[in-house]
Formats: structure tokens, C-alpha cells, sequence
């Protein structure tokens, strides 16, 4: 079971269900009991739980027990573990509920948003192969029963029309492999080496910040509920943004921190965030709503992201969808003119 772990939405169902039992005061044995016996057989969450049970039993913590069991995030463990030593483990679970959907969400939308452009790509790969592999054939061997073989220029339109496919399908291809080597990069331990590629690109570049300003401003709600420190809570958060830009300016919010400044107004002076947001927080801080504002801005932070990506695909799927219509349109007009040559003469 230790390599097997449970995705976003399970942590969120697991963390919500207990928060809801802890709210109403049950223990935390008969807690982990009630979502046991309600659980279907032979999941990684039903086989933790059977783990989570024989440890609450013996007298462990929440923590301990998803600690023991391997199939939970280290963070959601190290949450939950501040939540119980601050004694706000329910606040700490509702928190976690919200981080792990909002952490889904987010990620469905980049898969969803990602998925078009690349079915798109498959699509223009195939219809080229196609063109390649049997039209292109095909009006040859009519021509050349037409008149036995192409005549000079006849035969110049259509070497053109496989000229124009075979460098279509092969800047194609390159982008295919690209888009795969980018993705293997991504999920393995290189993906630094990706972001400094994708980094480069502008519109990229925005977007890799604003996910990473999104999961910042995550963590650091959820740390805050926790009852952290605020430069503790700033500290841990950064390691939850995998972007390095972002990094880089929470770093410099930390060492203003460590000149006695509050996390809003550190990260106001060194613009963190934008200055609409920067606002927020300061309001927030000052009116002891800091948390409460801190989710709204996650929100607010995910929605711009989503744009941002709904935004660079709304660039990349008009090209390639002119590029098929510009390649097959043309490969067709090439292999048609000798057609139309021979039925004027004919007339």
C-alpha cells in the first residue's frame, strides 16, 4: 500500500468527512470507524482506513495514523499534525477540504485546456498521413492512366502538393515530439529545466506565475488556519509553488518579514501580488480577516490562471487549424490544376 497514494479529491473527501465528525464532537476512533464502514472494499482509501482504524484504537493521532497508512501527501500529514498541536484540527481539515478540490480543479482545467490543442495536433498528423499515404497516390495513378504519364509541369504541380504535406507532417511530427519530451520533462525531476525553457515564452511565463502564486496562496491559508507563525507559515509555503520566480519574490517578502513587517504588508512593498490584491491583504491583515481574505484570493488567483491558459489556447488552436486548411487546400489545388489543364484542352 506505501505506493499507492490518494489524488487531490480523495484527500478532500477524506478531510472533509472527518472535519464534519470532529465538528460534532465524535471521537476520533469511532470518526475514522464511521467513514470506514462507509467506504467501498478494496480501495487505497478503504485499505488505509482499516490501517487508520488499528491506530486510532491504540491510543495515535489523526496525523499518526495517516502517517502510518503512506497513501496521504506529506503535507496534508504535516497539516493535520499542526492542526492537533494548536488544537485546531477542524479548522486545519475544512482548510485541507478546500486546498486539495481547489488543487483538482485546477488541475482539470489545465488538463482540459491542454487536451484540444493536442487532439487538434493528432487530428492534423492523421489527415496528412492520409493525404500522403493515399490521395496524393490516387490522382497520381489517374492522371497517369489519363495520359500515360504527367506531363512536365502537370508533374511539377503535384510534386509541390507532396512537397507542401511531407513538410507539414514533419514540423508536425517535431512539434509532437516537443510537446512529449516537454511533458516527460515536466513529470520527472527536470521539470526546473522545463520551466527555464517555458520561461522564456512570455505567455508561458505568466502562466507558470500565476499557478504558482495560486499555490502559494493556498498553502499559506491553509498554514494560517493551522495556527502558524506568520514567517513560519510564509517559509513552508513557498516550497508548495514550484515556480522559481515566485520563489525568489516570497523570499524577499521573508526577509522583510524578519524586519519585524506583516506578511500583507511585506508582500505590498516587494509586489507579490498585484496591487489590487496587495490591497486586500493589508486589509485584511488589519482587520484580523487575513485567512478569511486569503481564500478569496486563491479563488480569485485560479480563475486568472484558467484565463490566462483559455487565453493561449484560444491563440494556438486558430493556427493549427489554419494550418491544416492551408495544407490540405493547397495540396488539393496542386494535384487539381493538371485536371483542369487537361479537361480545357480536352474542350
Amino acid at each position: 500500500m506505501r505506493g499507492r497514494k490518494l489524488d487531490s479529491l480523495g484527500v478532500s473527501a477524506f478531510c472533509e468527512s472527518m472535519a464534519m465528525m470532529v465538528q460534532s464532537g465524535i471521537q476520533m476512533d469511532e470518526a475514522v470507524s464511521l467513514l470506514k464502514s462507509g467506504g467501498e472494499h478494496g480501495g487505497c482509501l478503504e485499505e488505509g482506513l482499516v490501517v487508520m482504524q488499528a491506530e486510532t484504537e491504540s491510543g495515535k493521532g489523526l496525523s499518526a495514523a495517516m502517517e502510518t497508512t503512506g497513501i496521504f501527501p506529506e503535507y496534508a500529514v504535516r497539516m493535520v499534525a499542526a492542526g492537533e498541536s494548536a488544537g485546531r484540527l477542524e479548522d486545519v481539515l475544512f482548510q485541507l477540504a478546500r486546498y486539495y478540490s481547489d488543487q483538482k480543479t485546477m488541475t482539470d482545467k489545465l488538463k482540459n485546456s491542454v487536451l484540444y490543442p493536442v487532439a487538434m495536433l493528432v487530428i492534423i498528423i492523421l489527415v496528412l498521413l492520409v493525404m500522403l499515404t493515399t490521395v496524393l497516390p490516387a490522382f497520381t495513378d489517374v492522371y497517369d492512366n489519363l495520359t500515360g504519364s504527367l506531363t512536365a509541369s502537370s508533374y511539377s504541380y503535384v510534386r509541390w502538393a507532396y512537397i507542401l504535406c511531407w513538410a507539414a507532417l514533419g514540423v508536425m511530427l517535431l512539434l509532437a515530439v516537443g510537446l512529449a519530451a516537454g511533458f516527460a520533462l515536466w513529470s520527472s525531476k527536470k521539470r526546473s529545466l522545463m520551466e527555464r525553457i517555458l520561461g522564456k515564452v512570455p505567455v508561458c511565463a505568466a502562466i507558470l506565475e500565476s499557478l504558482g502564486m495560486f499555490r502559494f496562496t493556498a498553502a499559506l491559508s491553509t498554514f494560517l488556519a493551522s495556527g502558524e507563525m506568520q514567517d513560519i507559515a510564509v517559509a513552508e509555503s513557498v516550497k508548495m509553488t514550484s515556480c522559481r520566480k515566485v520563489e525568489e519574490k516570497v523570499n524577499r517578502c521573508v526577509g522583510r518579514m524578519s524586519q519585524g513587517h506583516g506578511i500583507a504588508q511585506a508582500a505590498y512593498d516587494e509586489g507579490l501580488f498585484e496591487p489590487v490584491y496587495g490591497r486586500m491583504l493589508l486589509a485584511g491583515e488589519r482587520s484580523g480577516n487575513l485567512e478569511s481574505v486569503l481564500r478569496k484570493m486563491t479563488g480569485l488567483l485560479g480563475e486568472h490562471c484558467s484565463n490566462l491558459v483559455e487565453r493561449l489556447v484560444g491563440i494556438v488552436d486558430p493556427v493549427l487549424s489554419g494550418i491544416l486548411m492551408l495544407t490540405v487546400g493547397l495540396s488539393l489545388l496542386s494535384i487539381m490544376l493538371p485536371l483542369i489543364g487537361m479537361m480545357n484542352s480536352v474542350g
